[in-house]
């Protein structure tokens, strides 16, 4: 279960989840590329409204398929509209700053988009069910984001020609869809789980055609470590507070296997925390239960923050993203 595009050699790196607070594109580019020193990534700023967001910013990379958002949420649409435009238009701005902001940068840079899983079951279809339910609109909509995703990466790469670039698939409701824990149109029932084998090969076809190394990030408990290796992912990204021992085994195999494992563990708001170095002490311990090599904790894992950094006041998110590259090089430094 080797990766085609393996991770880059980043010894005490940190990155961002992706999200970050505020509206203002070039403040949140400038924070990004001057805190992450080995691993900035392209900020999204949620708060400035539909199209921003995840999904909306993901609906936006779509190609030939178009939503539009309605009460009940985002839902395909015949044709491009007015969100789409604004989607459209959030992102240019975003990359117009990540550009501003790296003049001449040579190394890794990540970006973030939401995976297929996650965006078909957060888009509705026409009838209002949830997109995953059609397992024929699944494949389209896979289909139609790696064709978005491949022109985006190009971008990327005319924008910043020295980057590196790392894709992150963000899935928080994979765990959900392959447990059936989807509410239905109604609310009244749940929607089928989706096959494991069906998930995970929608899963490698996006992975393989991106062309760069893939981390897939899911912030929710469950995430199905085995099944992302298969699919071919270079990294894993999740909330190290919601694993559990149940998850030492796979957790284990991925990383003798060479997975990078972004670990979330720098609180997303303000808990009065000042030693970096105490916010991987679990990564620590987990090491030592694994029985793994101190001398590759520094090289397998980075760390990030948890999730929600959109919602912490600007100031902290900048100390959230220093404290993490202060934490990641504590784990090189200090590998025991």
């Amino acid at each position: 279960m080797t990766t085609e595009h393996p991770f880059p050699e980043l010894a005490g790196a940190a990155t961002g989840v992706g999200s970050l607070p505020g509206t203002d594109a070039r403040e949140a580019a400038k924070t990004a590329v001057g805190a992450l020193e080995l691993l900035p990534h392209l900020p999204e700023l949620p708060a400035r409204g539909p199209g921003a967001d995840m999904i909306g910013r993901g609906a936006g990379l779509l190609v030939e398929l178009f939503a539009q958002v309605e009460p009940s949420g985002w839902r395909f649409a015949d044709r491009p509209g007015r969100d789409t435009k604004r989607a459209h238009s959030w992102l240019g701005e975003d990359l117009d700053a990540l550009e501003e902001f790296t003049q001449g940068y040579q190394g890794a840079l990540k970006v973030q988009a939401v995976g297929p899983w996650t965006l078909a079951a957060s888009i509705e279809l026409r009838n209002g069910e949830k997109a995953v339910k059609d397992p024929g609109a699944c494949r389209s909509i896979a289909e139609s984001l790696t064709e978005g995703l491949a022109r985006h990466l190009d971008d990327l790469r005319r924008r910043v020609p020295g980057a590196q670039l790392v894709l992150q698939l963000d899935e928080p409701s994979l765990p959900a869809v392959l447990a059936g824990q989807l509410k239905s149109a109604s609310g009244f029932s749940r929607l089928r789980p989706v096959d494991r084998q069906v998930a995970e090969e929608v899963l490698r076809g996006v992975v393989t055609k991106a062309g760069v190394p893939v981390v897939v990030h899911c912030c929710a408990p469950g995430v199905p470590i085995p099944l992302l290796r298969r699919a071919g992912v270079a990294g894993v990204s999740l909330d190290f507070q919601l694993l559990t021992e149940r998850d030492d085994d796979d957790l284990g195999e991925a990383i003798e296997a060479g997975t990078r494992i972004l670990a979330g563990v720098v609180p997303s708001t303000d808990e009065g925390l000042s030693d970096p170095a105490g916010s991987v002490h679990g990564v620590r311990t987990l090491w030592r239960r694994l029985g793994l090599s101190p001398e590759l904790l520094g090289s397998r894992v980075l760390v990030t923050p948890t999730c929600g950094l959109a919602g912490a006041s600007p100031a902290y998110a900048r100390k959230a993203l220093s404290l993490s590259a202060q934490a990641a090089r504590s784990l090189v430094d200090n590998p025991e």
